[in-house]
């Protein structure tokens, strides 16, 4: 059923919308899919905070057009479906890299953040970038170190002088 002029306005609205807030985006070709290994596509994606939509290409090129992901226009074409990062930058690649793995029909074509396009290769290596818990705990980690190491070498000093006073004690006793 083909859509009105109306509803193609809402659905390039609705996408421009999420991809101005996107931090990245993965387009991937999805034919030979199931009806029902979409839907666990789409499960997995809200289950990880990606926007997941297929939409005519047309309208996916005017949806992008002010956004980051502009240098995507030219590569959209075939049947692709997008997936936008809502909560981290890696959250869509590592959908989209998991389920191709159960599913080789599944082929990305695209990988965008921060308004550069990058080799479909590189999925792996945003896929492996920290969600923002992550990068926080690695942080305070860091921050955290120095103060520990100060604290244990404060700490040797009094436990030193205890270790020497005891050998000198051991030793009057021997003797």
């Amino acid at each position: 059923m083909p859509l009105n002029f109306e509803q193609k306005k809402a659905v390039v609205a609705e996408v421009a919308e999420v991809a101005s807030s996107a931090y990245s985006a993965v387009a991937a070709e999805y034919a030979g899919l199931t009806v029902e290994e979409m839907t666990e596509l789409r499960a997995k994606a809200r289950q990880s905070g990606v926007y997941l939509r297929v939409v005519k290409n047309t309208l996916a090129r005017r949806a992008v057009e002010d956004t980051d992901f502009a240098c995507m226009q030219d590569g959209l074409t075939g049947p692709l479906v997008l997936a936008f990062s809502q909560e981290d930058p890696g959250s869509a690649a590592r959908v989209m890299k998991d389920f191709a793995k159960e599913n080789d029909k599944l082929v990305v074509k695209m990988v965008s953040i921060g308004g550069k396009m990058l080799e479909a290769s590189e999925l792996e290596t945003l896929a492996k970038m920290p969600t923002y818990d992550q990068a926080i705990s690695m942080l305070m980690a860091v921050m955290k170190a120095p103060v520990e190491k100060l604290a244990r070498t404060v700490n040797e000093v009094p436990g030193k002088l205890v270790r020497t006073v005891a050998a000198i004690r051991d030793a009057k006793e021997a003797a």
